[in-house]
Parts: structure tokens; sequence; C-alpha cells
């Protein structure tokens, strides 16, 4: 994979037909170095957001030792790193996958929300005796973009006999929730860790680790969420005034806050009809969120290599490559408003899920690969902490060619 200061620095030798995905590796170690600092416990990597070999290296590099992992794929993944504590976070799995990540690769910690899960758990490790078993329970999910609590999580009310049954079978006990991708309400954490505590008293079991799940918001276009040190705060708060942080073990796992501004991608114009831009990547491809959950992105066009600063906006909508009419974003996407055929798009924060969800619909799965040093386009941090630009170069052989980079790493 080669390096470049910028889009702009390779599209000055290049003209891509297929869409480029523009790993910035720095981002996601600052955002590992921020979760690291802030959050008032320890910090999982969900893979499933961005399995990228390049951005796992950038995170354990930055001190991420703890991973959630869903498959055998993402166990096989991380297998290589020493020193990792892999989580099987999913709360239903198959009988194969517990076995394979309990005797194969000596994974000890497994989620569930049933009494069925549990015996599952305890039938294929034989009964073992040092187990971390995770009891997922229903939360609140309002005012996330995305909710995630029709799928999982054991209810409140039969939450406490579930959490006693894995109590004589677990070595080490603990409660996990989701309150939703994109929480836009940090006290919706502060109500969960609260009910959490409640069913735990209730319980009467003894608890050894509270997760208090993903959710931490990215930054994108028209979504205002509260600064992440408010996240931290209110979890924090929260989370010493229950009645159970003095036996147990705080946790996160986020996923899209820490690797969302990892990447970009560069598409091409392929066709312009009104308001209406045709381009070489889609709903098939990394822009599943942008069609399905109706997410904006920061854009910024080029044209001839260099950033099209053009002072009029119009609002775009993209249509996709393939043949399908629901390969459709609605957008609004802000750019020139003379954007043509030819010209290339920069979408930003495209580090998390998008190129995970990249299929090979029609045969357009093709897509470059390249590195970049600038800024992310739109950020939720204000700096790097502990980095410097000496350090970056060592590791990634990258080379600015003026300060911009150097003074995006290490001012505020």
């Amino acid at each position: 994979m080669r390096n470049y200061t910028s889009v702009c620095d390779y599209l000055a030798t290049s003209r891509p037909s297929d869409p480029v995905i523009c790993h910035r590796p720095h981002a996601a170690r600052r955002s590992a170095l921020y979760f690291q600092e802030k959050f008032p416990g320890d910090v999982l990597y969900a893979v499933k957001a961005n399995p990228s070999p390049l951005i796992i290296g950038e995170l354990y590099a930055a001190g991420i030792r703890s991973f959630d992992v869903a498959s055998i794929a993402e166990i096989t993944l991380l297998s290589g790193y020493p020193d990792v504590s892999l989580h099987c976070m999913h709360p239903v799995k198959h009988p194969n996958h517990i076995r394979r990540a309990y005797h194969e690769f000596g994974i000890r910690s497994f989620a569930l929300d049933s009494s069925d899960e549990l015996e599952k758990i305890c039938q294929v490790t034989a009964n073992a005796t040092d187990l971390a078993l995770h009891v997922r329970i229903a939360v609140d999910n309002s005012g996330s973009r995305i909710p995630l609590n029709g799928k999982f999580g054991v209810s409140l009310a039969e939450a406490p006999e579930l959490l006693i049954a894995a109590r004589l079978r677990a070595d080490r006990l603990g409660v996990c929730f989701h309150v939703g991708s994109q929480a836009m309400r940090p006290q919706n954490f502060a109500r969960a860790l609260k009910w959490a505590s409640r069913i735990i008293h209730k319980s009467g079991v003894i608890l050894d680790y509270l997760n208090v799940g993903g959710g931490f918001p990215a930054a994108y276009p028209g979504i205002d969420s509260p600064p992440l040190d408010q996240y931290m705060n209110v979890i924090g708060q929260a989370f010493n005034d229950s009645l159970i942080s003095k036996t147990c073990t705080l946790m996160c796992e986020p996923g899209r806050a820490l690797v969302a501004e990892s990447a970009s991608m560069l598409i091409n114009v392929i066709l312009r009809k009104n308001r209406m831009l045709y381009i070489n990547d889609g709903s098939y491809g990394s822009m599943f969120d942008a069609a399905h959950m109706q997410f904006s992105y920061p854009t910024r066009a080029l044209r001839d290599g260099r950033i099209n600063r053009k002072e009029l906006e119009s609002s775009f909508s993209f249509y996709g490559p393939t043949c399908d009419s629901i390969d459709y974003m609605p957008g609004p996407f802000l750019l020139p408003a003379d954007m043509r055929a030819g010209d290339y798009i920069e979408i930003g924060q495209m580090g998390a899920y998008a190129d995970t969800m990249r299929t090979n619909f029609n045969g357009f799965g093709v897509r470059n690969q390249i590195c970049v040093a600038d800024a992310p386009m739109l950020s939720k941090y204000k700096r790097v902490p502990h980095c410097n630009y000496d350090t970056l170069h060592s590791r990634t052989g990258i080379v600015a060619d003026d300060n911009s980079t150097a003074q995006y790493l290490n001012n505020d």
C-alpha cells in the first residue's frame, strides 16, 4: 500500500476509475489514545467496525489489547497478536464457534442473553470452571441513530434469574448492554447503569465486570452530538454512584467512534443529471449507511488534482454504479454547484463499516487502497495525545511536503 501526504498528492499522478479507500491510521491511533486516557475502565475494540489489518495494527500499537470478536474469522485475525484478550460478546453463537473459541483459541469470555445460550456454552465447554460470562440486558435505545435493542438483551424482569444461573456456572460474571449506535444522549448510559445496578442488587450476585457497550458517536454532518468528554464524565459519575463500583471492572466496546475518522473514500463522477450524481460506488459498496441509514458524509470535490473550492454549493444525491435503482444515497451531499462528469469526490468518515459492507454485486467490488497523512475531514478529537509526527513517520514512512500534517498531529 503506497503512502501519500493527501488525496491531492495521489491524484497528481493517478486517475483511478475504481473507488479508492484512503486510510488515515494516525487518526485511529488518536482515538485509541483518547479512549484509553478518558474512559474510566477497560477499552475493547469492536472488530466488526473495521477489521483492516492496518487499522488493527495501529490500535494495537496505541495500546489496545482487548477486542470484541463475533466470528472465527475475527478471532483468527487477532490470534497472531501477543498479550491480547478476546471476548465473544455476540449473545447468540453457533456451538462450533464456541467450541473452537474455547478449545482452539483459549477464549474464556462469552456473552449471553438467555438460559438456552447459557446451557449451550456450558455444554460445549464441558462445564468449564474458568468461564467469564456476560449477561446482556435490554436497555433504552431512544435518541440513538441506529437502535439495537430489538435483537438482543434479556428483559429487566427476567434478568435477575438469568444472572443467578450464570453466577453458578461462571468463574467471573459480567453484565453488558448497548444503548444503540450513534447515541445522542449521554444520560442513556447513566440510566442503563442505574438499571444494571438495581438488577444486580436484586439478584444478590457479586459482579466482576460491567460493560457499557458501544454507541459513542462519531462526527457526521447534520448530527450534533455532545462532546465525547461529556459521555466519559456521565459514565464515570454514574458508575461511581452505583452499588457495584467497588467490586467490578468497568468496560466499553467502541467501534465506530474509534475508527470512523481513519479513512475516507475517493470516488469518480460518471454522469450528472440535475442534482443527481452517478458515481462509481454506492449502497452495494462502501456507502451502505448513506443508503440505508440516511447518513450524510462530509464531502469535497477535486478537479484536475486540486480541491474545487467554489463558494457556491448545492445539495446533491448519489446513484451508485449498479443496475439496481435502490442503489441510491439521498444525502444531502454538499458540493460545488458546477459539479460535472470526471470530477472526483472525497468522502470522509468512511473508516467504520464502509469497507466491511462492500459486496461484489454487478462486479463492482474492486477498489484500491492508499495511506494518506493529512487530517480527517471531520473530527470529535482535538488533538493526538502523546503523539508526534516523528513517531508517525517512523511507523508509516509517510513524508509530508509541508508542515500541515505535523501541525495537525502536535497541536490543538
